[in-house]
This record gives structure tokens, C-alpha cells and sequence, in this order.
């Protein structure tokens, strides 16, 4: 099966086929940078990283360009509030954000534009259009006419004359249509500004995207992505612009995420349900996030509560008990044991790139390395040795890599790992003389240190919980 792409542009699935064969240009908005991000900016981060994850495995060169909107104004009215500059303000959360990337095994993007260091790309962009009529400059703003471009709307599916039926937009006289949006803003007292043909100014949200885009991509692009709450005005505006510019398609494949809700709501900075990156990893792994992504489906929308934690946290201590070494003393299994665990392995490899074809449905893929933890833990427990085990966990690591799965769980220290071999010889030798209150004893106290011990025929194996 070839790699088939949901298409928020056509509302469905399309053959993914690149504009240069074998390298794909791919362009995802970041965030605005005003607060500390929260999870739900992790969600769309770690979407697009599985992305990008599974088109290198399948072969492609994947250019990944994601901004950062450092001039915005919420950016300006929090450093108002605070006192602080706002430049210095946006730097601060770019680099923490940069920080929790690193952290949740998020690929670093081959660049990170900003977008205050795209003037003179974004004025180009902006004056093209002012030479080509689809844009006007009033008291020096500038404002893109919506009306001048036949299919404003197509993303959304909204027409322009509802839109203005429905529109609670505040009377500018100066807009020769209330839908129009501005792409410069004029400088305002305090404000940052830069020098511009139409005055000192800043620019709007929508024009740094394509601006950025053309600068770093070229004017045509494989794949534009973003949370589903972009597709209107933002990407819809994007749109617009790059394609009255250019007079080409802009992207071939719109891919959007569903949103993160916590009590049933979108979790926003401005609704004020949000739980911050930094406070979800003080209190679990990486992979426990990237795992509840993985299983809900990228264009789903995940609900975020304790129990779906939990479940994530149990699903994740069952893959990696798939890599769990080779019972100790254990003789072997024989020829057809090996072939079936040997079929098994090999179903899970197709299985999963069938499933991560089918528009990366990661859903589907998991339960196909489940199915593969399950026959590895079975030849165990029958006393397959470490190399009987190797083909099979070899695999397992390389698909659970592809999703961007560490499998560490709670990474204890190395230095601890001789004394925890030391107190299971004890029990082992304390199983033996039937001492069992002692073996208990030294089970729990290693449980309660994060340590799982696992009592079998050959012995007593471990890992961190």
C-alpha cells in the first residue's frame, strides 16, 4: 500500500506524492511565544514529529521549516503588563519552549524562522501584492481584498458572502470589505515598529507564514500543518496570499490536528484550562505524552484527564516489558517456537507500515508492536535465550523508534543497577531457604524505588517502572 494522506484542502485521502521526488517540503506554524506552551502545543509538535519520523523511514529527505511568531500582540500587551521588553520577553519562551522539545524527543526542525528576522522578506511579499491588486494601503496599514481572489474560503468551505453575514467584525470604514484582514499594521506609541514603504509598522499574523514559507521552501510546498483550530482565518488567509503572489498552489497536502481538551474544552492560554509542558514532565515521562498522542489519532481530538494518563503509562510498562532480557538459565526453545515468534515479527513489520500508510494511523500500529510484545513475552516465559529474542526485540526498537518511543520509562541510575543485582542474589538466596517475609520485603522496598521485580521458572528479572 502507498502512503495515503487525509487532505483537510480536498476533505480526503490522497496518493502522497511529492512535488521533487524522494524530499518533501514541510511547513508547520509554532507557537506565539507569550507564555509558557502547554501540552496542547506539544500535541501538534509531537503530530508533526511522527510525521516527519515516518517519512525519513520510508525513504524521503523531509526539509521541516517551524516558526516561531516573536512580534504579536499578545506578546505586546504581556510585556506592557509585566514591564519587560517584549523581544526579551519572546526570547525567554522560545528558548524554553526549544527546551521542552529536547525533552519530549521532538526532532529539531531544520531551521526556525522568526518572524522578526523576515522583514524584508515579509514587505516583499506584501508590496507583490499591492503591485498586483490584491492589496491596498490605508493610513499605513495595508489590507489584503478578499474579494479580488476567486476561491477565498476553500480550506474552511465557507463562502464569502456568509462569512460577511455572520461576521462580528468591528466597522472599519477605512476596509473596502469588513472580511478584508490586514497584512502591515501602522505603528502604534510604544509598540515595535520597522521601516516600511507605508511607514514604520509591524507586520500582521497571517503574511510572516507565507512569507517564511516562500523564503525557506519555495513558493510551492509538499505539506502545510497545524492544530485544526488554524484552519480559519490563518491558514485560510495564508492561502490567500502565497497564491495571489505566486499564481500556483501553494500546498499540496493541509494536515491538521485535533485539539487537546481537558473537561471537554480546547485547552487555551485564553479560556485558562491549560496544564504546561513543564508541569506535565515534572510529573511523568515524555513517552507517556507522545504515547496518548500516538493512540488517539492525529485529526482526533485527545481528552486529557488522570485516567488517560494511567492508561498510556500501563500500555507503555507492557511494550517495554517486550524488551525485557532472557530468563536466567534458560535451555531454549525449539525450531517451530522460533519460526512462529520469527512470522509474528515479521507480520508486525508489514502490519505496521500498512497501518502507518493509511494517513498515519498510529493507532493501528501500536497494536501491532502489542502483538509482537505478546509473542516475545510468551517465547520468554517458555525460556527462549537472549539470542532466540534478539530478531524479534530488534524490530520492536526499531518501529517503537520510528513513533519516537524511548521505552525508558522512569530511567534509573546506572550506578544503582550492580547494588539492585546484589539485593536479587539476596532474595534469590533468601527464595531458597523458604524466607519468604524477607523476599517480600526486598520485592516491595525495590518497588517503592521504581523498580519492578518479575519472578519466573529460570528467576528473577527487573526493570524501572
Amino acid at each position: 500500500m502507498a502512503l495515503q494522506v487525509y487532505n483537510t484542502l480536498t476533505r480526503k485521502k490522497e496518493l502522497f506524492e511529492t512535488i521533487e521526488p524522494g524530499k518533501v517540503r514541510m511547513y508547520v506554524c509554532g507557537p506565539t511565544v507569550y507564555d509558557k506552551a502547554h501540552v496542547g502545543h506539544a500535541m501538534s509538535a509531537l503530530v508533526f514529529d511522527v510525521i516527519r519520523r515516518y517519512l525519513q523511514y520510508s525513504g524521503y529527505e523531509v526539509r521541516h521549516i517551524m516558526n516561531f511568531t516573536d512580534v504579536d500582540d499578545k506578546i505586546i500587551i504581556r510585556a506592557a503588563k509585566l514591564g519587560v521588553d517584549p523581544f526579551e520577553l519572546a526570547e525567554g519562551y522560545i528558548q524554553q519552549f526549544a527546551k521542552h522539545l529536547e525533552d519530549l524527543n521532538i526532532l529539531k526542525a531544520t531551521f526556525n524562522p522568526r518572524a522578526t528576522g523576515e522583514m524584508s522578506n515579509i514587505i516583499k511579499l506584501v508590496q507583490g501584492l499591492i503591485d498586483k491588486g490584491f492589496a491596498y494601503e490605508t493610513g499605513g496599514d495595508v489590507y489584503f481584498r478578499v474579494e479580488k481572489l476567486a476561491d477565498y474560503g476553500k480550506l474552511s468551505g465557507r463562502k464569502l458572502e456568509d462569512m460577511r453575514a455572520g461576521a462580528r467584525i468591528e466597522v472599519d470604514k477605512r476596509k473596502e470589505n469588513p472580511m478584508d484582514f490586514a497584512m502591515w499594521k501602522a505603528a502604534k506609541p510604544g509598540e515595535p515598529a520597522w521601516d516600511s514603504p507605508w511607514g514604520k509598522g509591524r507586520p500582521g499574523w497571517h503574511i510572516e507564514c507565507s512569507a517564511m514559507s516562500s523564503a525557506h521552501l519555495g513558493e510551492q510546498i509538499d505539506i502545510h500543518g497545524g492544530g485544526n483550530d488554524l484552519i480559519f482565518p490563518h491558514h485560510e488567509n495564508e492561502i490567500a496570499q502565497s497564491e495571489a503572489y505566486s499564481g500556483k498552489l501553494f500546498a499540496r497536502y493541509w494536515i491538521h490536528n485535533g485539539m487537546l481538551q481537558l473537561s471537554g474544552e480546547k485547552m487555551s492560554k485564553s479560556i485558562g484550562n491549560l496544564v504546561t509542558i513543564e508541569e506535565f514532565l515534572s510529573k511523568h515521562t515524555a513517552d507517556t505524552l507522545r504515547f496518548m498522542v500516538l493512540n488517539s489519532g492525529y485529526r482526533s481530538p485527545l481528552t486529557f484527564n488522570d485516567e488517560v494518563i494511567g492508561q498510556a503509562e500501563r500500555a507503555l510498562e507492557r511494550l517495554v516489558s517486550g524488551l525485557k532480557p532472557a530468563l536466567p538459565e534458560v535451555a531454549g526453545v525449539n525450531v517451530e517456537q522460533i519460526a512462529s515468534l520469527k512470522d509474528q515479527t515479521e507480520k508486525t513489520r508489514f502490519g505496521f507500515k500498512e497501518c502507518m500508510d493509511d494517513d498515519f494511523n498510529s493507532a493501528g500500529s501500536l497494536g501491532n508492536l502489542f502483538d509482537l510484545v505478546r509473542a516475545i513475552n510468551q517465547a520468554r516465559a517458555d525460556g527462549a535465550t537472549d539470542e532466540q529474542l534478539m530478531e524479534a526485540q530488534g524490530i520492536l526498537k526499531e518501529l517503537t523508534g520510528v513513533l519516537g518511543l524511548g521505552l525508558s520509562g522512569k530511567t534509573g541510575s546506572l550506578q544503582a543497577e550492580p547494588f539492585i543485582e546484589l539485593l536479587l542474589e539476596v532474595r534469590a538466596n533468601a527464595r531458597e531457604q523458604k524466607l519468604w517475609a524477607l523476599s517480600d520485603l526486598i520485592r516491595d522496598q525495590l518497588a517503592e524505588l521504581g523498580v519492578q521485580v518479575e519472578d519466573a521458572k529460570g528467576g528473577s528479572t527487573w526493570t524501572w517502572k
